[in-house]
């Protein structure tokens, strides 16, 4: 765990802005979400109504936000680490408040083949969400206000950092080229590992003449995890500005989406939920041994 307290000066932003519902991670599992009364009063997720503030916001306390996070999971819009479209490679959580918001965000780097190029996930949860997408970007008003509607706590983001690049089989691009001798990380060109470094990180090659893309992926995060993450401003783009970095996790203990297991359930995120209610990193003590490293979630990308 590390922590820090203030933003500094990141590298340009690859942030996909068009991407806040991707396809096929998500669209394909999407349902709406319920509401009852004025949707600027009254917030519905699950079973039990939550009182909202002025201008929609959720106030500090463990019960909503863990609903937020729950309602999420049954909409889809909750990190799933064993996704069957992505192949992982890593992930990190950061923790943000200022009292009466807060935010969590999750990153989950990996590899698509339908996507082609490897991405990373960024998922904001928050009482107030920062930088929503602009009304120009939909076909009409009513479909602007359906997304705000449907996703009042909860954004996504994408960003590249691996560039396009001959170092991709242009024939087949879950495959390195065989020509390849570089691939292409946030502008510098970093040499490919022989097959005994990809060993050394427990990567075993399926086919050690021709190298699968979230291969390298995984190589690339056991060197050089720093540039494969968010910059802070990537991770930070959808937070409100003068919300303070209370934590970051490199590492936690995940629920099982996919096996019906809810944030809620989770001692991990009932944990965070308090650290945000609190703005006290000590109220998080895991009980669990972390499982978010890809080797933990062997079905993600088979799909």
């Amino acid at each position: 765990m590390s922590s820090s307290t203030a933003p500094g000066a990141s590298a340009a932003s690859s942030i996909d802005r068009e991407s806040h519902n991707p396809e096929p991670r998500h669209q394909a599992w999407r349902n709406t979400r319920r509401f009852a009364g004025c949707a600027r009063c009254v917030l519905q997720v699950g079973p039990t109504e939550i009182p909202r503030g002025y201008h929609g916001r959720v106030w500090f306390s463990t019960s909503p936000i863990l609903r937020i996070l729950d309602d999420c999971a049954k909409d889809f819009t909750f990190p799933v680490l064993d996704n069957g479209y992505v192949y992982l490679a890593a992930t990190r959580l950061s923790v943000y408040a200022a009292k009466p918001e807060w935010a969590l965000v999750i990153e989950v780097f990996g590899f698509s083949p339908r996507a082609g190029l490897p991405d990373i996930s960024i998922y904001t949860f928050a009482s107030q969400l920062h930088n929503r997408d602009n009304p120009e970007r939909y076909v009409s008003r009513e479909a602007y206000e359906k997304y705000l509607k449907r996703n009042p706590h909860n954004e996504f983001r994408s960003a590249y950092p691996m560039d396009e690049g001959d170092w991709q089989d242009p024939d087949d691009l879950e495959f390195l080229a065989q020509s390849a001798r570089h691939v292409a990380v946030r502008g510098d060109l970093v040499p490919l590992p022989s097959v005994d470094e990809y060993k050394r990180f427990g990567i075993t090659l399926e086919d050690p003449s021709h190298v699968r893309v979230f291969e390298i992926c995984r190589f690339l995060t056991a060197t050089l995890r720093p540039q494969m993450l968010g910059t802070i401003d990537e991770r930070r783009v959808s937070v409100l500005p003068h919300l303070r970095e209370i934590m970051v996790l490199d590492e936690w203990n995940h629920p099982d989406v996919t096996d019906g297991v809810r944030p809620s359930k989770s001692d991990t995120f009932r944990q965070l939920a308090r650290v945000l209610e609190t703005e006290d990193p000590r109220m998080y003590r895991p009980t669990e041994p972390p499982n978010t490293h890809w080797s933990n979630w062997p079905e993600g990308g088979l799909l």
